[in-house]
């Protein structure tokens, strides 16, 4: 071999090594982010997941996702979460089903250095995550709370409520914050149980879920035939409540508010079906969380505390003196099937 060929062939072989050196490198240098919801199917999540998937894609991260077989499915998350800090992910961003049995899964993520960021709903308690990010929930309960209140225009409030399940901070906000804007005494945003009142003639556990709904409010009407404020946990519950309502000839006499903002639920605002819901924005959770979940693998920095990711009224009528967006407008900022 010439002295010439040698050195050719030293070249390309250091050209080489630089060259998968580099690769190795920029794929260290791509930031895991794992995403995990209640769910796979539920429109909600599947549009966090997209935004996600897009926040991940403009800030060159790589995205993991999972989701439990149903509300209240902690054994999926566990496993999922598990999974992705061994896949190498270095922030969890966490839609928690169980916010009390998630925390012991959490906290060896979090002894392993995986920042973790709850989304939507909180841990109990809420410091076993970094940060979270979410809907303000009691807000969204006040802000419908307020707008039956002015609705019912001085009528006595014969209330039933289709709540999540006991015991989760997001069914416990929605309900009290609700409470609060009807003007009844109610918990403050920090707990985690129903309140109870007079007005509130009969409760029913509808897991978010329309058949449950409709069979919650088909029990309450028995006990109560006189209802006229029907408050839903989101918009399948109080499509459910609707149907119900129908079926016995009374869907004319009773306003129904929820929260979720989804484009399904903002039809049936728009349809009379649902008096008003509060409006939440997942889109904007994911973002936020996977950007911060970037920032972490590159810079070290945590975020921490709440951050209020936005929430609106969205009403088919005004009402003088409450704050509410009408519905075109919630239809341009709706998830879901439009």
């Amino acid at each position: 071999m010439n002295r010439n060929r040698f050195a050719a062939l030293a070249s390309l072989t250091s050209v080489t090594t630089l060259a998968l050196c580099a690769s190795a490198a920029m794929a260290q240098d791509v930031p895991v982010i794992g995403l995990i919801t209640k769910t796979e199917t539920n429109p909600y999540f599947v549009k966090m997941k997209e935004g996600a998937a897009a926040a991940a894609k403009a800030k060159g991260a790589k995205l993991l996702t999972a989701g439990g077989k149903a509300d209240g499915d902690n054994a999926s998350q566990v496993t999922a979460l598990e999974n992705m800090v061994a896949a190498g992910a270095k922030t969890i961003l966490l839609v928690p089903s169980d916010s009390k049995a998630i925390v012991p899964a959490v906290k060896k993520a979090r002894d392993k250095g995986v920042l973790v960021i709850a989304l939507d709903s909180p841990t109990d308690p809420t410091e076993a995550v970094d940060a979270l990010f979410a809907t303000n929930n009691y807000r969204a309960g006040v802000l419908i709370g307020q707008y039956a209140k002015a609705a019912l225009g001085g009528k006595a409030p014969v209330i039933v409520t289709l709540d999540l399940f006991p015991g989760h901070p997001v069914g416990a906000q929605r309900h009290n914050g609700f409470m609060n804007g009807l003007g009844l005494t109610a918990p403050d945003a920090k707990s985690n149980e129903l309140g109870k009142s007079p007005e509130i003639a009969c409760m029913a556990d509808s897991y978010g879920d329309q058949a449950k709904g409709q069979t919650g409010m088909e029990n309450c009407l028995q006990r109560v035939p006189t209802v006229n404020l029907v408050y839903a946990i989101n918009e399948p519950a109080a499509a459910g409540a609707y149907n119900a309502l129908k079926k016995a000839g009374k869907e004319k006499g009773v306003i129904i508010v929820a929260v979720d903002g989804g484009c399904q639920g903002v039809k049936d605002v728009g349809a009379g079906k649902i008096t008003a819901t509060s409006q939440q924005y997942p889109l904007a959770m994911a973002r936020m969380g996977v950007e911060a979940g970037v920032e972490f693998a590159r810079t070290g920095k945590k975020p921490s505390g709440y951050t209020d990711t936005g929430v609106a009224l969205i009403a088919d009528k005004a009402i003088d003196g409450v704050t509410s967006l009408p519905v075109a407008k919630g239809q341009e900022l709706c998830w879901g099937n439009k």
